[in-house]
């Protein structure tokens, strides 16, 4: 059995991603009904990227091709510690050590860096599972927007508290679930 280079897949792969982006535009352009429902779907409904890179994980392969090619060794692989809780607002606030390194509780994708109301500067990172969650006031952020992050990896720092918030499609979850 011939062994496929990485040269090969990469190309492979593109070429698959390309095809199918102009079949969905041309899509798009010729039914009205087809581009009155992408819309609808994209824009009036919160779309879920981890399950857009599931599919493609498993259709098309691993996104992230240069796991094969570099091996690297994680330097940073905490999980969330917190001297205290109590409810915030639609969250929680962890009471915390200053300058304290905020590991990623589940891998998902930075879906928004910026500030929200009452919790400062904020990261929303929408996990494997599909539920959205929320680090606020966060400083010296690690990530960027539309990051794949994986969890224990490090997002950034805060001081003193920081907020979490965990929601799906819209709703508020309960922090208790999560925080374990």
């Amino acid at each position: 059995m011939k062994k496929i280079s990485i040269r090969t897949f990469f190309v492979t792969k593109l070429l698959i991603t390309i095809i199918l982006t102009l079949i969905i535009l041309i899509l798009i352009k010729s039914s009205s009904s087809f581009k009155n429902r992408f819309y609808k779907h994209i824009y009036g409904t919160n779309m879920s990227f981890t399950q857009i890179k599931n599919l493609y994980d498993k259709y098309i392969g691993d996104f992230d091709m240069l796991n094969n090619v570099v091996k690297t060794e994680e330097v940073f692989n905490e999980k969330l510690t917190y001297k205290n809780k109590e409810k915030y607002l639609d969250g929680v606030s962890l009471s915390i050590e200053s300058n304290y390194l905020i590991p990623i509780e589940e891998s998902g994708i930075v879906v928004f860096i910026g500030n929200k109301e009452g919790y400062n500067n904020t990261v929303i990172i929408q996990r494997i599972d599909g539920v959205d969650e929320w680090y606020g006031n966060v400083e010296n952020v690690n990530v960027k927007l539309y990051d794949y992050v994986k969890k224990g990896s490090l997002l950034g720092e805060a001081n003193n508290n920081l907020y979490l918030v965990y929601k799906k499609d819209g709703n508020t979850l309960n922090y208790e679930d999560y925080l374990k």
